[in-house]
Order: structure tokens, then C-alpha cells, then sequence
């Protein structure tokens, strides 16, 4: 298939284009450009970014968002992004796992990403993979990050509305997270609500919340994901703030954040890492190895 007929076959809402499309765009195969610059999003899905801590129930919560937009007739399209092992560039690509109830139905499309060593809880190609899927005909795209904490305030990039989804354990983790994605989330979820101590500490991400937020409204939903309870005030919420005009300082915000990743990635191209390790080991074996000295040729 030449890249011109998958390109339509895609814009048509084909399943195999589009899985091969972000094969392509994914490892910049040959004809990952032409794909991109052909790509139609003026009517495109909003993106729904779900970021939180690790152990939050993340994947529990989308799975009944899926559920939830299903029986409502919409196409769903999830992006889920697994860490990568540092040694081996391994990933499980497991938090689809978590939603196998939906790996037949018609409406759902799954695909995880690698991280490949980004840092920000995002894979490296995210925003194009993003686009790509926007732009096949899906109503709902969520991305869901690893969950690696204050870092993953790279979502706010890329996302049109940003859930931060925390659990009542999860207090002493609040201060390290209030200097990041605290400020960026749109809307908060307290999950597995159902268990103590849930109320008092949703007061206090409120009071939190207040401290941060300039005084907008920003829902705060508590859930308990796998019973189902709390998903329709959820989506009432995100559709709440997806739905509203985002002010040209908001468009601003995301075009930037995802110029200035493109663009970077784009400049650090020819720099490979697996190849800077191989440099790294024999430099240091000769000895005397001097990080500053060796970045210097770069």
C-alpha cells in the first residue's frame, strides 16, 4: 500500500491504516512525514490526558470511561504509555491488561507506547502518535501516562483537558506533587473513594486546589473506578471543560509546548543513544573520562 492510499485509507477510519500509520510515524519510517503534514484536525477529538501516581488506578479509571462512552455510541481511542527499562529498552506494555473487556469491542482502539527514556511520562513521538489517532474519526482520545510523578506536567501539552487522579494513601505524596501537575490538572479525581479517610483528604486536596489555581473552578470528582461509581459525574466534568472556548492564550500554551518537542526532537535526531553509549564505554575505559570534555564534541 503506497503512503497516499493509506493516508485515506486512515482519514476513512480504517484500523489497519491507522495501527500501520503509527508503526510508521512511530519509528519515522519512510513516508512518516508525508503522513503528518497531510493530517486533517480542525474537527479532531479532544484529548483527554489521565496522569496521576502510580498505584492510583489509572487504567481501572479509563477502562469505565471507555465502558461509559461506549454504551454512548462513541469511538474511543486510548494511548497508553509504558515505562522503558534504562538497560535493556525493554517495556511490558502493560496497562492495557487492564482493559481487555474492551479489546473486541468495534468502538475502542488500544495502542501503547514505550516511553523510549522520556522522562516526562510521555513517549517521544506522543504528539504525533496523538494526531494521527485524532485525526481517523475517534470521538474521545485519552492518553494515559506512566505515572512517574511531579515530572509529567508534559501532558498539559499535549492534552485538551488534564485529569489528576489521586487515592486517600496518597497524602504524603501531595507535596511533591503540588510543585507539578497539581497546577496543570483540569480536573481532579480521588479514587477508590470507598475507602477511609477519603472525604478529609479530599478537603484537603480542595484546599490545595484553592492555593493554586487563581481562583478558576476546577471539578473535583471522587470515584471509585471499578464499581462504576462517580464515572458519569466524570465525564460530565471533562466534557465540561473540553467543551468550553479555549482562550487563545490556552492554544497558545499547547501549540508551543508541542512546537518545542517537535522541534527538539527534530534538532537531536542524529544523536543516537545507543551509539553515545557505545562512545561512553570506550572513553571510559581509556580512563580519565571527563563528562563536560566528551558532551563538548556534540
Amino acid at each position: 500500500m503506497t503512503v497516499s492510499h493509506l493516508i485515506a485509507s486512515l482519514q476513512q477510519g480504517d484500523r489497519k491504516s491507522l495501527a500501520r500509520a503509527i508503526t510508521i510515524v512511530e519509528n519515522d519510517l519512510d513516508g512518516a512525514q508525508e503522513i503528518l503534514l497531510s493530517l486533517q484536525l480542525d474537527k479532531a477529538a479532544p484529548v483527554i490526558g489521565v496522569t496521576g501516581p502510580p498505584g492510583a488506578g489509572k487504567s481501572t479509571l479509563i477502562s469505565a470511561l471507555i465502558s461509559n462512552y461506549s454504551k454512548a455510541g462513541l469511538k474511543t481511542a486510548v494511548i497508553a504509555v509504558d515505562p522503558t527499562s534504562p538497560f535493556t529498552s525493554g517495556s511490558l506494555l502493560g496497562d492495557r491488561l487492564r482493559m481487555t473487556d474492551h479489546f473486541t469491542d468495534p468502538n475502542v482502539f488500544i495502542r501503547s507506547l514505550a516511553t523510549r527514556g522520556s522522562l516526562g511520562g510521555l513517549s517521544a513521538t506522543a504528539i504525533e502518535i496523538t494526531d494521527v489517532i485524532r485525526a481517523s474519526g475517534f470521538d474521545r482520545v485519552i492518553v494515559e501516562t506512566v505515572g512517574v510523578g511531579q515530572s509529567e506536567v508534559e501532558i498539559a501539552g499535549l492534552a485538551d483537558v488534564t485529569v489528576l487522579v489521586l487515592v486517600p494513601e496518597g497524602g504524603d505524596d501531595i507535596q511533591a506533587l503540588k510543585s507539578g501537575i497539581m497546577e496543570i490538572a483540569d480536573v481532579y479525581v480521588i479514587n477508590k473513594a470507598d475507602r477511609p479517610g477519603a472525604d478529609l483528604f479530599a478537603k484537603n486536596i480542595q484546599h490545595l486546589v484553592h492555593g493554586t489555581t487563581e481562583n478558576e473552578i476546577r471539578p473535583m470528582i471522587k470515584t471509585v473506578a471499578s464499581t462504576g461509581q462517580g464515572i458519569d459525574e466524570l465525564i460530565a466534568a471533562i466534557d465540561s471543560k473540553s467543551g468550553a472556548p479555549a482562550s487563545a492564550k490556552r492554544k497558545s500554551f499547547l501549540f508551543t509546548e508541542k512546537a518545542w518537542r517537535l522541534i527538539s526532537q527534530k534538532r537531536m535526531k542524529d544523536v543516537s543513544k545507543a551509539d553515545l553509549a557505545g562512545k561512553i564505554e570506550s572513553a571510559v575505559e581509556k580512563g580519565n573520562f571527563q563528562l563536560y570534555q566528551f558532551c563538548q564534541q556534540f
